[in-house]
Formats: C-alpha cells, sequence, structure tokens
C-alpha cells in the first residue's frame, strides 16, 4: 500500500485530547464513551470533554446503538458527522470502474452504479491505462457532484487495482497488468484529481477491509479481537484478501493472499499470466470458466450470464460452477490448514450462484483441511456483492495511520454544512 498522508482535516486550535478522540472515531468508526476511553488511554472526564469541543465544532453526532449486554438501556454511540470531510473509494476491476462515497463518520453516502454501460472499459482494464483513469477521475467528480461535494471537502481517496501491490505503490507482478507496467496508479490518478491525497492497495485486499468494516463482520465495538477474516474474489481472476486484528495482512512484499496463483498442477504445461504453472486462475478463473462453459454454449456473453443460467437451472451451467467450486475450496483448504481463519467470505462475480458455489467450496473444505480448523471457519457469501472491492477503497482511508499535515488554519471553511 502507498504511504500517503492524509489531508489535513482537524481546525487549529483544537484541545490535544480532542484530536485524539477525532483521530480515534476516524480510525474506529462509531463508539460508546467506554471504547473511545479504552482506545485513547483517556480517562472518562476528558473522553466527555473532548467530545463536548468536537460537537461545540459541528464535528460529531451521537446516537443509540444496542446495549452491552441485550439488556437494559442502549448506549450511546458517537460518530465524526460529515462536517468533518468525505472519503471516496475507487475500484478499478478489468472490466469496471465502482466509486462509492462516504463520510469520516463510516456512515455510506452514495455509489456510482456498475451496471450502467458507460462506467465499464471492455475488454479489459488493461488495454488503454490513461483512459481508465480518466474515467475513473470523472466518476469520482461526478459523484461527489451528485451529492453536493466537492474535492475540497475528500480527506482521501482509496484505490483497488487487479493486481498485488508493493509497499511503495507499485503494481508487484507486472505481468498480471502488463499495460501498467512502470505506472505509479495513486500517483497517475493524483495527477487527475488535483491534490487529493490517494492510498492504493489489491482489490481483494480491500474487498477484505470492505466486508470487515461496511459488510456482515463488521467488528462489535466490544469484541473485535483476536479475529481473522479471508475474503475471496473470484471474478476474471481469483484473489484473497486477509483481515487479521482488524488489519490487512500484506506480508513481506505487499503481495500477500494471491489465492488464484497457488500451484494445483505443476506438471501442466499452460502457463499462467504470473509466469507460473498449473496456477489455481487457470482452472477457475473467469476467462477459464467461460471458456469451458462455452464449449457447449457457444452464444454464453460473461460470467454474469453463466451465474444467471446457473441460477435458472440450466444444468451444464451448475456443472461448470460447481466444478470451479471443487477447486476453490481446494486451494482455500490449504489456507484453512495454515491459517484456521475464523470467516471466509465468498464475493465477485461468481459468488452471485450462491450455494451453487458456496456448497462445493464447503465440501472440499471439509475433505481437505484438518477437522478441527475446517469445523471453526464459516463460509459466507459477501453482503456487499460486487461493491466489497469499493468500499473496502473507502475504509481504506478510514483506517489508515498515516498522520495528514498540520491542522488547517481556523476559519478556512473548507466543508460544508450537510
Amino acid at each position: 500500500m502507498a504511504s500517503a498522508r492524509l489531508r489535513a482535516w482537524l481546525p487549529s486550535g483544537l484541545a490535544k485530547p480532542s484530536a485524539r478522540m477525532a483521530e480515534a472515531l476516524r480510525m474506529h468508526g462509531p463508539s460508546t464513551r467506554a471504547r473511545l476511553g479504552e482506545i485513547s488511554g483517556l480517562s472518562r472526564p476528558t473522553v466527555s470533554a473532548a467530545l463536548g469541543e468536537l460537537a461545540e465544532r459541528g464535528f460529531l453526532e451521537s446516537g443509540t446503538g444496542d446495549s452491552a449486554s441485550g439488556l437494559g438501556r442502549p448506549a450511546e454511540l458517537f460518530r465524526l458527522s460529515r462536517n468533518a470531510g468525505l472519503v471516496v473509494g475507487v475500484d478499478i476491476g478489468r472490466r469496471h470502474v465502482q466509486v462509492v462515497l462516504a463520510d469520516l463518520g463510516h456512515q455510506e453516502i452514495d455509489k456510482m452504479p456498475a451496471e450502467e454501460d458507460a462506467y465499464r472499459h471492455p475488454p479489459s482494464a488493461d488495454a488503454d491505462p490513461a483512459r481508465v483513469l480518466d474515467r475513473s477521475a470523472d466518476l469520482v467528480r461526478a459523484l461527489l457532484d451528485r451529492n453536493g461535494g466537492n474535492l475540497e471537502q475528500v480527506v482521501a481517496l482509496g484505490l483497488g487495482i487487479p493486481a498485488p501491490v508493493t509497499h511503495r505503490g507499485e503494481i508487484g507482478s507486472p505481468t498480471l497488468l502488463p499495460a501498467w507496467q512502470g505506472t505509479n496508479p495513486a500517483q497517475a490518478l493524483a495527477d487527475r484529481l488535483g491534490d487529493v491525497p490517494v492510498l492504493v492497495d489489491n482489490d481483494a485486499n480491500l474487498g477484505a477491509l470492505g466486508e470487515y468494516l461496511f459488510g456482515h463482520f463488521r467488528p462489535d465495538h466490544r469484541t473485535a479481537r483476536g479475529h481473522e477474516m479471508v475474503y475471496v474474489k473470484i471474478a476474471t481472476g481469483i484473489g484473497a484478501g486477509i483481515i487479521r486484528d482488524g488489519r490487512i495482512c500484506r506480508g513481506a512484499s505487499g503481495t500477500a493472499g494471491e489465492l488464484g496463483h497457488i500451484t494445483l498442477d505443476y506438471q501442466d504445461r499452460q502457463i499462467c499470466l504470473c509466469g507460473n504453472h498449473g496456477c489455481l486462475a487457470l482452472y477457475a478463473g473467469g476467462e477459464a470458466l467461460l471458456k469451458k462453459a462455452r464449449a457447449g454454449l457457444p452464444k454464453l456473453v460473461d460470467t454474469l450470464d453463466l451465474v444467471d443460467r446457473a441460477k435458472a437451472g440450466d444444468p451444464y451451467c451448475i456443472s461448470v460452477v460447481k466444478d470451479a467450486g471443487d477447486l476453490i475450496g481446494t486451494a482455500l483448504g490449504t489456507l484453512v490448514n495454515l491459517n484456521s481463519p475464523d470467516q471466509i467470505v465468498i464475493g465477485g462475480e461468481l459468488s452471485d450462484s450462491g450455494e451453487i458455489l458456496l456448497g462445493p467450496v464447503r465440501e472440499r473444505i471439509e475433505r481437505t483441511a484438518m477437522p478441527p480448523a475446517a469445523s471453526a471457519v464459516m463460509i459466507s457469501e459477501a453482503r456487499l456483492k460486487k461493491w466489497s472491492s469499493a468500499w473496502g477503497a473507502a475504509a481504506l482511508v478510514l483506517t489508515s495511520t498515516a498522520a495528514g499535515p498540520r491542522p488547517r488554519e481556523a476559519g478556512h471553511r473548507r466543508y460544508h454544512s450537510s
């Protein structure tokens, strides 16, 4: 992930405990007084005073959440208001661009529909990187304009790319996106959006972060500890993102989680885009599945068409999806043996097939993983569907530890009341 610095969003003159509280709310989302004291290490009176100052500045909202025990009075939750600033998430897939908008209080505001043909770039994002980046910048401006916002309000933008990303923000495996070789995607998009900082990561990593922060597996404010979740994105390619104790696990080179490039058959003479032989993506990636399915259904349009036909009961399409589930489950069995995660979330285009895919995945994990690990893991479909990576790009900004520059001067009205 690129180490961009967040744009200043706190006003000058804010007391240090209040600034500390605001940063805790940005990174951890809606929280109770008790949770904020635990996060910040500040006393309850100091927490209350800091929240009071943030409220006076118009940076704070509050509401009620669930009670800690399920009984009695619900706890009061505090969150940053839209006045504090906005974050944008951009997901560049091989055949789409998706853009979402949220505020610093972890509140979802809007998203740009991916279903509209105008927001797609066939045949592949690799065909014309400059055009894809131009379109991404245009969509960011359009989404902000649709919601009465502007680039000056954006604290930072998160960007997802369908390839490994190193800690320096560069494409980690140029053969997967050849035309992007030598491109720094974050800088290239930032150049098109003025001085808005851009943080970049692999789309599967961001899918995991999106599901963790905005999806079914959003951690409870009282119990989010010792948790590991794996998100698997099955689309044109196959990737995985790993969340451990609330953070993306990127590995030494920033390329952890490349599930699609686990070797299933080292003797296979097919060469994968990554340069190796016998990778999972060669048998269960979107392109491989379409090739197999079109042998019997030459007019099949794309992966979504394959999924729709399988859901409608087409036996041939069902068999293609189930075979993919067997292969993906075999690879995941190895991952379960190594990591023993609490949850595996299946996302991407193929996940829309539901239990047609998930059933074989579960069965194969039960056969290939050690029984204690296999019985401990929960496997489900992504709640955010095709939007997991885009919301994860927004979450990348919200959870970033990258410090911004000094607070903005008092009276500099860059943010507008909602």
